[in-house]
């Protein structure tokens, strides 16, 4: 413990750049470790601020036994206005605590690592819903964010093929590089284009919401069809009633179900659970079966347990490069 390590964001963004299969291993296996009882996952602590609504610091803790056997927290602070000044909206740390001391032994920058394992849910998800397969006919981004940027990326990386890639943003310079880069990643697509309505967007075979919206605006009578695949990474576009025409799956049900993400309040709508189809852990399981009638609806809350299983992997890696940045007693106690 008289070798606490710091891991900049330079070194992780070098990690991350060839990994996309491994983070989607990595978060598979923190799922499927939540769904054995092998994680603690507390409900996240939102840090508000009365004069500025906007603005929210998030702790998320858990720890993770199996293989992982890491505990910690993630710290990320979400200001949209940021990007005015050339800032990103979100910055994070992440802290590793050794399971058998507590002590801390590693901190990290955590927002390019809580970027990369909310892409890999999203893609991980796809991959299942879509019976294993990495083909469609179509996907659209609402948000051309960053967010939208890893999950496009981070299908590229796993080898999906799309005929067609479209976008729809309200800023037309993010939806422009967004629409570069889609044709970068799909060089073999025939279309890649910006859609100018929602409408337009909500034709694709999978649709994927990765937006700031605080409230639902994808209302009747817009309507998802029958076996179409909607990745609600943002969980607060899409109204409750099309929520519950919809199978919708979680990565933890508890967690999602609050915070007036549109699931919680398709469940406030009707007073009870009858919508919910089970978690992406269950899917992969085989615990429960998606009703191809229906749409299908995925909203990943997100969960300490990715941040910490995803961060401690690109730990041990950033250590066996020599990147990770030794502080020798940080801890007074310790000779």
């Amino acid at each position: 413990m008289n070798n606490f390590k710091f891991v900049s964001g330079e070194a992780i963004k070098a990690i991350l750049a060839n990994r996309h299969s491994k983070n989607i291993k990595d978060v598979e296996k923190a799922y499927l470790a939540h769904l054995d009882g092998q994680t603690v996952n507390p409900d996240s602590y939102f840090l508000r601020f009365p004069d500025n609504s906007n603005n929210r610091i998030i702790a998320l803790p858990a720890s993770v036994k199996a293989d992982v056997q890491v505990s910690g927290i993630k710290w990320i602070a979400s200001f949209p206005s940021n990007t005015k000044a050339g800032l990103k909206r979100a910055s994070a740390v992440l802290i590793l605590n050794d399971q058998q001391t507590g002590y801390p032994f590693a901190c990290l920058e955590g927002s390019l690592i809580s970027a990369a394992r909310t892409a890999a849910s999203a893609v991980l998800g796809a991959f299942w819903l879509k019976n294993k397969s990495r083909i469609a006919r179509s996907i659209a981004f609402v948000g051309a964010g960053i967010i939208a940027r890893s999950i496009l990326e981070t299908f590229s990386a796993d080898d999906w093929e799309f005929n067609k890639v479209s976008v729809h943003d309200l800023d037309t310079t993010t939806a422009m590089s967004f629409a570069s880069a889609a044709a970068d990643c799909f060089p073999e697509a025939k279309s890649v284009k910006i859609t100018q309505s929602i409408d337009d967007a909500l034709s694709a075979e999978i649709v994927v919401f990765a937006t700031n919206a605080s409230s639902p605006y994808v209302e009747k009578p817009l309507a998802f069809r029958p076996g179409q695949i909607v990745l609600n990474i943002s969980l607060r576009d899409i109204a409750p009633e099309l929520i519950l025409e919809s199978n919708n799956l979680f990565d933890d049900v508890e967690h999602c179900l609050k915070a007036n993400t549109s699931p919680h309040l398709a469940e406030i709508l009707v007073t009870d659970r009858r919508f919910v189809t089970g978690t992406l852990a269950e899917l992969i399981r085989g615990h429960i079966e998606i009703d191809q009638t229906k749409p299908t609806v995925y909203s990943p809350f997100g969960m300490g347990i990715l941040d910490l299983t995803l961060g401690k992997s690109v730990f041990d890696e950033a250590c066996a490069r020599g990147v990770a940045i030794p502080v020798p007693n940080f801890f007074p106690e310790v000779v």
